[in-house]
């Protein structure tokens, strides 16, 4: 019954981290403005991040028993990263890629309780991608600090 609920989890995770993806190719290439290229630059960067993600959550899926869902079976949910009408809205997309990052954080905060003391490898992993989600969530929160002073 733990590995249903695990399994669950685990493909939210991966819907979201999908999600996240579509949203930073959107934002890193609809941003317009000399001050966009440092926030274009670093969702390029993260998107390769973000993929590895997505892979490491498919094959612990498929490894504890699961079936990975196919793009039909996945929600969507991120209206704070929707591309906006102006493109140079920094600010924006900088929140919303704060909020996209809260959003994993808790839901990864989630499968390592779930986790422990039954699923110590999946546990394991998912400590090590929450790590990464926090060290994007800080660096896009020193960006907004910057941002937001001008």
């Amino acid at each position: 019954m733990k590995n249903t609920k695990i399994i669950q989890e685990l493909c939210l995770s991966y819907a979201m981290e999908l999600e996240t993806v579509q949203n930073y190719i959107a934002a890193s290439v609809n941003l317009d403005g000399v001050r966009s290229e440092v926030i274009k630059k670093a969702l390029a960067a993260d998107i390769a991040v973000e993929v590895q993600h997505a892979q490491q959550l498919a094959t612990r899926i498929k490894t504890i028993g699961g079936l990975v869902p196919g793009s039909l079976d996945l929600p969507r949910s991120q209206k704070f990263l929707q591309p906006r009408k102006d493109t140079t809205d920094i600010v924006a997309v900088i929140k919303g890629v704060i909020a996209a990052e809260e959003g994993a954080i808790a839901q990864y905060t989630k499968i390592i309780k779930l986790c422990d003391g039954v699923d110590y490898v999946t546990q394991d992993m998912v400590i090590g991608i929450l790590g990464g989600e926090e060290d994007h969530r800080r660096e896009f929160i020193g960006f907004l600090k910057e941002y937001e002073k001008s």
